[in-house]
């Protein structure tokens, strides 16, 4: 007779919190004036929808984490090398990749480690056009909320929310993080790699053009790292070859797009003025555009993933 009382108690607690969570969605969708029938967290990337223009760029067989059985080729080395002229060789960049899993997982903690990808995805980029947009709730109603290099949220969380569960770095825009967020390192030299090793460990002591933290907090069991060779294909599959290589925050889309069953998008893009600036910097120089990155090129190939409805982009204002 226990074992049925323990049953209905349960049964009572799933309906409750499918209850609130219901509840909760509904709030979202009248505060985004939305219909109340439409369910803005509804998978719309269809992969085998017959759709030749995203087949023809979508390539589920390039892992986007690096792990021991990930081989890279020498090709791609030397296309990746180029990136930020390492001077290095192949031979010096295995030595580093195997002192790498030596210290963090073999098995990064996304699709190899999971039946499933991970169910709804929010990346946040750090355009401007995020102030006044009230996306806070939204954002941080996602399984999964990536944010991109120095992304703040303390003071803006209104606009941009407070959850983080990824949060994508390289050496230059590192920060500390608690035990409970990814570290996902975006490499773009060999240096980066033994920066990794060192900032959780014995401490970095090398330089580059700007300066690097020595160390950093995060959890050592939760870091992973991107494959350069998903780097060189977001590069020459979906932006052919524009550009000196992608932008983090292009990177991270697409890493997304491959990880999760739905993404939605928020913070990309120019502000109402035309400006490529972050939201919580004021705007010194009225000309910064986006540099060797194709800015244009990735904007208006999100456009075109959203039209298509593999993915949700909120513009912003």
């Amino acid at each position: 007779m226990s074992k049925w009382r323990v049953l209905i108690f349960l049964l009572c607690v799933f309906s409750i919190t499918v209850l609130f969570k219901e509840n909760d969605q509904r709030r979202i969708l009248q505060k985004f004036n939305l219909p109340l029938d439409t369910d803005p967290f509804a998978c719309g990337k269809c992969l085998t929808e017959n759709d030749t223009w995203f087949l023809q760029r979508i390539n589920q067989s390039v892992k986007p984490f690096l792990s021991p059985n990930h081989n890279l080729s020498e090709d791609t080395f030397n296309w990746w090398k180029l990136l930020q002229k390492e001077k290095r060789n192949f031979s010096h960049y295995k030595e580093t990749v195997d002192m790498l899993f030596q210290i963090f997982p073999s098995i990064p903690d996304v699709i190899e480690s999971r039946p499933q990808k991970y169910e709804s995805c929010a990346v946040v980029g750090n355009s401007a056009n995020l102030i006044r947009s009230h996306y806070g709730p939204l954002i941080d109603f996602h399984d999964v909320v990536i944010r991109i290099n120095a992304g703040q949220t303390k003071g803006y969380e209104t606009d941009v929310g407070n959850k983080t569960t990824h949060r994508i770095m390289y050496p230059e825009s590192a920060t500390d993080l608690d035990n409970t967020t990814h570290l996902v390192l975006f490499p773009f030299k060999i240096q980066d790699l033994e920066w990794l090793i060192s900032a959780l460990t014995t401490g970095f002591s090398g330089k580059w053009y700007l300066p690097i933290k020595s160390k950093i907090k995060a959890n050592k069991n939760l870091v992973m790292v991107m494959n350069p060779a998903f780097m060189k294909y977001v590069h020459d599959a979906w932006l052919e070859n524009k550009g000196n290589y992608p932008s983090t925050g292009f990177m991270a889309l697409l890493l997304a797009l491959h990880i999760c069953d739905e993404v939605h998008v928020f913070g990309y893009g120019a502000d109402k003025d035309g400006n490529w600036s972050h939201y919580w910097e004021k705007l010194k120089d009225t000309n910064l555009k986006t540099g060797m990155h194709p800015g244009i090129e990735e904007y208006q190939t999100i456009e075109k993933l959203a039209q298509k409805m593999k993915l949700t982009f909120y513009r912003g204002l």
